[in-house]
């Protein structure tokens, strides 16, 4: 809002043309909502492609739009306060172009350039500056949600507090995020990073837990190559470089982690060295990637994948999956995944515990210690025929206490589904956003829709 001196009166507030664009979208959206006739379920039609994992039988392709693609402007930047108000069809790509003429970026930003402001708070997105922040919700201030029945609702972690905490991780089943308002942090043009090589996984903990409770690092992740090779990729600002790398063509972030001990990258492409690919980048060959390597990145992928979806597998899927595991329970897991599962790399990305998620229950949440969970991201691995690698990981995590994203393939049954996430709180929500399920319930959506059930 403008705020102007009328002569001889009080000051006013007028909305800016930005914000008065806004309120018409949103207008635009609850007329929608409250003169539609079908009885659904609705989901959302966004320009950029889903980032959650393709699927054949994804019964969600046949439901009703709700078309959010207008929503996709920046609303303000402000580089005093360090705060980005924005539309949840903005990419993380166009944010970070807008603030960082301001030596500003966003605290967290997701690994691909196409992911959205909205699809990042309904997924749980994290990247390498989690070990001190937490999610991209953790530093969030302030939603506008619009609900089924087209009504407009803000909330924050002060005003209706269980709205605001329970948007995270919902998958749009609790309402639409129709404004978005954020922190930034100060940046530097360049960032060095320092790949620390670990030959256990003891050690490479105990650095991961050196650079989490010492100051001075940035940025902190790593790869899990195997058993005996773990390398931990640390991250600081810096104002100049020697020399700098993109990994937007011929060579990929991934594959340069185990070859080199210190890289330098401008900011803007640290923040997404792994567009092309976490940890496996295609097409291999040198050639290839010459003449099509600039052409294959997470968009392209992701949108061929949803438009040509005769072409998913009808059985076995490749897995793709970030599961959560306490710090304390790492090894128990990485032992068994190195048993059972022998795929790499291993993404690593240290997540710190801000606060105990209304959105997972008070059953889960008991006992639990540790300050500090690491996001173990499998990409790619070959299911074995006759086995189900996604259930197999849901079991293990039971017995960690771990948890994971629910952005991919799912089986939980209903009673051990809401054993982990917290159906009191998130009906309480439900009830005055969604009373009548068009946006499905969470189970039904991420559990059994996804899979054409």
């Amino acid at each position: 809002m403008r705020t102007e001196s009328v002569t001889g009166g009080p000051r006013v507030e007028i909305p800016s043309r930005a914000e008065a664009l806004h309120e018409a979208k949103v207008e635009a959206i609850s007329q929608q909502l409250r003169q539609r006739k079908g009885k659904g379920p609705a989901s959302f039609k966004k320009k950029s492609p889903p980032h959650s994992v393709p699927k054949r039988f994804d019964a969600r392709r046949r439901d009703e739009k709700v078309d959010l693609g207008d929503l996709d402007a920046i609303l303000d930047i402000d580089p005093v306060g360090m705060t980005c108000t924005a539309e949840p069809a903005v990419t993380f790509d166009e944010v970070v172009r807008a603030t960082l003429p301001h030596g500003l970026i966003p605290f967290i930003v997701p690994e691909h350039k196409t992911i959205t402001l909205g699809g990042a708070i309904a997924g749980c997105s994290i990247e390498s500056m989690s070990f001190r922040q937490g999610g991209f919700h953790d530093t969030c201030l302030e939603y506008e949600v619009i609900t089924a029945k087209g009504d407009v609702l803000r909330c924050s972690p002060t005003n209706e507090p269980l709205l605001f905490q329970m948007m995270h991780g919902s998958f749009g089943t609790l309402g639409i995020l129709s404004k978005v308002r954020f922190k930034l942090t100060r940046c530097t043009p360049y960032v060095r990073v320092t790949n620390e090589t670990h030959s256990t996984l003891e050690s490479f903990q105990q650095g991961i837990w050196h650079h989490f409770q010492e100051p001075g690092a940035d940025y902190l992740d790593g790869q899990i190559f195997s058993p005996t090779k773990h390398v931990l990729c640390v991250g600081h600002f810096v104002d100049r470089a020697p020399y700098v790398n993109r990994y937007d063509w011929l060579t990929a972030y991934c594959e340069s982690i185990p070859r080199r001990s210190e890289d330098y990258l401008p900011t803007y492409d640290y923040l997404f060295r792994y567009n092309r690919g976490v940890t496996h980048v295609k097409p291999k060959n040198l050639l290839a990637r010459a003449l099509f390597g600039r052409l294959i990145h997470s968009d392209s992928v992701l949108r061929t994948a949803n438009r040509f979806t005769q072409l998913l597998p009808k059985k076995d899927p490749p897995v793709i999956v970030d599961v959560f595991v306490p710090f304390s329970r790492t090894a128990a897991f990485m032992d068994w995944y190195h048993r059972e599962m022998r795929h790499s790399p291993v993404w690593c990305v240290p997540f710190r515990r801000t606060r105990d998620y209304e959105w997972l229950t008070p059953q889960w949440w008991s006992g639990m210690k540790d300050p500090l969970f690491l996001d173990l991201a499998v990409y790619g691995m070959p299911q074995p025929p006759g086995r189900n690698v996604y259930k197999e990981l849901e079991e293990e995590l039971q017995r960690v206490n771990g948890t994971k994203t629910l952005i991919s393939y799912n089986y939980y049954d209903e009673q051990t589904f809401w054993s982990i996430w917290n159906r009191e709180t998130y009906q309480a929500v439900k009830q005055r956003t969604d009373p009548d399920n068009l946006f499905r319930d969470l189970y039904v959506k991420t559990c059994k829709a996804a899979l054409g059930l």
